[in-house]
């Protein structure tokens, strides 16, 4: 059996980097670890040729090549995995398809004749349509019932398959699920709240795998919340920080973390010595009231600025998501979102509007309120809310767009990445003896070359790009390649920033006529009263 793995293609968006990524040479952020978690679950006499479309397109010889084609998307990948399978099928190819947007919405791959339809969590479900293909079986839904898989018992990814010169960072996973509840959260309802977590043994076998292929480079951790089991996730950094010091050194951590993180010390100092360098928290809104509506009461117990600013202090590089359009959300949120942004100096701030996802206990409570616009939102920065908030739409809008707007001025975005990286030097890193050296390139000289030509002369950056520079080479010297890399990102946040209004304004206008229309025929329509009998 011949498999092609295809991962569609991703719109613009706050990740997608296009910019930043042209500077050092790479073609997308991450690799899609499920493709290649699924190459490593289905039997190992197949044979699999993967696919990034973010990465290059499909050739007529990987077509004619393929037995079956198997795709996984997230929901904002959706126009793209539709257009691949339609094409597809058009080819005559059996197509199978899973991931956390079929599995949201299998409805909208049946509309287009999918064959397979390979649901929930691929460790149950895959070993079912390996059945059916035995079988011959010609199509199948294959679902879990509400079983979660041990990941105990997920084999080490097919890395094998990936372009490694075609990414910036390598991902990997130790956990699924988290512990919270928080109503707009849609990981919950795809896997759970209980954290199910691989063994550090486990874990260590992948990174040994990595190190045989030969990647030396930044590994992001894709887990929703890396320390939803604080219990084996410092089992795992107990078993990791030897293997690093035996190794060199030669990985960089990032994950993503609940910021109650910043009540654990132990926690974050182990991180630190294991190599972590950055963490993504969600914040969402310094509002308390918002939190305790949208039931994130993780946030509400100590001060969010101190937590964040702890965090930096500890040495763990701070990026957050906020989210604007909570019910009961009082005027100018976007404003106190700007405030805390810039207090607590998180230079990678994710921003986006509310948007009720399937299946969450948000989207069921606003579809009984009878307040949902569309029942297929996305988590894009450049969608308009796919419900009826609680506050004018157009309000929520204008304060969206007129704080992403200001978060990502370049000079606004460079004074506080300064900022940030002067509380990462307050931090105590651990020695790392002969650490294993990255080889300096041609493609990183230009990139620092080029940064240097746009923010140090071109742009109303310039003094403050010198300035800058000159007293993080006086304060934290350490830090300069890790703060020259998030200065880079403002290539990519210029030209992202003006997307998001173009596209907000445009939506609102659409949206404020439909309105004036219905206003216009309600207005046109007789009142019951007038109404002869």
């Amino acid at each position: 059996m011949r498999v092609l793995l295809l991962y569609p293609r991703f719109p613009k968006s706050f990740w997608s980097f296009e910019k930043t990524l042209e500077l050092i040479g790479r073609k997308a952020m991450l690799p899609p670890l499920g493709l290649a978690t699924v190459a490593a679950i289905l039997p190992q006499t197949w044979e699999y040729q993967l696919v990034d479309r973010n990465v290059r397109d499909v050739t007529e010889a990987e077509w004619d090549w393929a037995d079956v084609v198997l795709m996984s998307a997230m929901i904002v990948q959706k126009e793209d995995l539709l257009s691949l399978v339609t094409e597809a099928k058009r080819r005559g190819k059996r197509v199978a398809v899973g991931g956390p947007y079929p599995t949201a919405l299998p409805q909208d791959l049946e509309a287009v004749d999918t064959d397979y339809l390979i649901l929930d969590e691929g460790e149950i479900t895959l070993p079912m349509f390996v059945e059916a293909i035995a079988r011959g079986e010609k199509n199948g839904v294959f679902r879990s019932n509400g079983e979660k898989p041990a990941v105990t018992d997920t084999p080490i990814p097919r890395f094998d398959l990936l372009d490694f010169d075609a990414y910036s960072e390598m991902s990997v996973q130790f956990s699924r699920g988290c512990p919270f509840q928080c109503e707009f959260c849609d990981i919950i309802v795809l896997y759970g709240r209980k954290p199910r977590t691989k063994s550090p043994e486990q874990f260590l076998a992948e990174l040994d795998r990595l190190h045989e292929l030969g990647w030396n480079r930044s590994i992001f951790l894709v887990d929703d919340n890396f320390i939803g089991n604080k219990r084996n996730v410092k089992r795992l950094l107990q078993a990791l920080q030897p293997w690093m010091v035996d190794h060199n050194y030669p990985f960089s951590f990032a994950t993503e973390a609940s910021v109650d993180l910043a009540q654990d010390q132990d926690l974050m100092d182990l991180m630190v010595a294991c190599n972590f360098g950055s963490v993504f928290l969600g914040i969402e809104t310094p509002d308390a009231d918002s939190l305790a509506v949208t039931k994130k009461f993780q946030n509400t117990r100590d001060p969010l600025s101190d937590a964040v600013i702890n965090i930096s202090k500890s040495g763990l590089r701070v990026m957050a998501g906020f989210i604007i359009g909570f019910d009961g959300e009082k005027s100018g949120a976007g404003d106190r979102i700007v405030e805390f942004v810039e207090k607590t100096a998180i230079p990678t701030a994710v921003f986006s509007m509310l948007q009720a996802l399937p299946d969450t206990a948000l989207s069921h409570r606003l579809e009984k309120e009878g307040r949902l616009r569309a029942t297929n939102g996305n988590i894009n920065q450049t969608t308009l809310m796919n419900f009826v908030p609680t506050r004018p739409l157009e309000e929520i809008a204008r304060e969206y767009i007129d704080a992403f707007w200001r978060l990502y001025d370049p000079l606004v975005f460079l004074n506080r990445t300064y900022r940030h990286f002067r509380f990462l030097g307050e931090a105590t890193y651990p020695h790392k003896g002969k650490a294993t050296r990255k080889n300096t390139s041609w493609v990183v000289i230009r990139a620092l070359l080029t940064l240097c030509w746009r923010q140090g002369l071109v742009r109303k950056t310039r003094f403050a790009f010198w300035r800058n520079l000159w007293l993080m080479y006086r304060h934290n010297p350490g830090g300069i390649s890790s703060y020259l890399s998030v200065c880079a990102q403002a290539e990519h946040f210029l030209e992202y920033r003006q997307i998001v209004k173009d596209e907000i304004e445009a939506q609102l206008a659409d949206y404020l006529a439909q309105e004036e229309r219905k206003a216009m025929k309600a207005a046109s329509e007789p009142a019951p009263s007038e109404i002869a009998v």
